[in-house]
């Protein structure tokens, strides 16, 4: 696998967490450095360690993780999409939430990196070395999500979009989330 493969590959995973970052931003409206590094961390974190385990799972267990893999993404994200919605409503209930922390942070951060566990199977029927993909993913996980987050706060600012970017926010995530199923072909019509 050639550099530029990787890099398109990295950058195509990091879309999600690019996304969700952006939501979340706009969802948290001031985002502090210490949120920041959380955030970027734990999508950077996970998207580097998918891979990996995907690739040691390689292609003895393939077919029972695609079976639900996507599901598992869409729930994680309807979720937190849902909840962003709901906040936007309830003013009591949006000051309550920090999106960068506890059970909603792993949630995220499964959700985003689901797709690069089959990545991860992939390098491995390939026969292709995990390290280096792994680290180069995780790499540019951490950047996109740092530049989504400020995108989400900087886009928020706008006295104009208020609520109305939160709930943009959530349902884009809910909107991923269904993008995810419509790729696996659960979603056919």
């Amino acid at each position: 696998m050639g550099t530029a493969e990787l890099v398109t590959i990295a950058i195509v995973l990091a879309m999600d967490a690019f996304a969700v970052a952006i939501a979340t931003g706009v969802a948290l409206k001031a985002v502090s450095l210490r949120q920041t590094f959380r955030l970027s961390w734990h999508f950077g974190l996970f998207q580097a360690l998918m891979p990996v385990i995907g690739w040691h799972l390689g292609i003895t267990v393939r077919e029972s993780i695609e079976a639900y893999d996507h599901w598992v993404a869409f729930v994680l994200l309807g979720y937190i999409g849902y909840k962003m919605i709901r906040e936007a409503f309830d003013e009591e209930e949006a000051s309550k939430g920090d999106p960068t922390r506890g059970m909603s942070l792993i949630a995220l951060s499964v959700a985003t990196s689901i797709d690069a566990l089959a990545v991860g199977l992939s390098l491995s029927v390939l026969g292709v070395s995990i390290w280096w993909p792994s680290a180069v993913i995780g790499i540019v996980a951490l950047l996109f999500t740092m530049v989504g987050l400020q995108a989400g706060k900087t886009a928020v600012r706008a006295k104009c979009l208020g609520k109305y970017a939160e709930i943009l926010g959530g349902t884009v995530l809910v909107g991923i989330g269904v993008g995810i199923l419509w790729e696996h072909g659960s979603l056919t019509f």
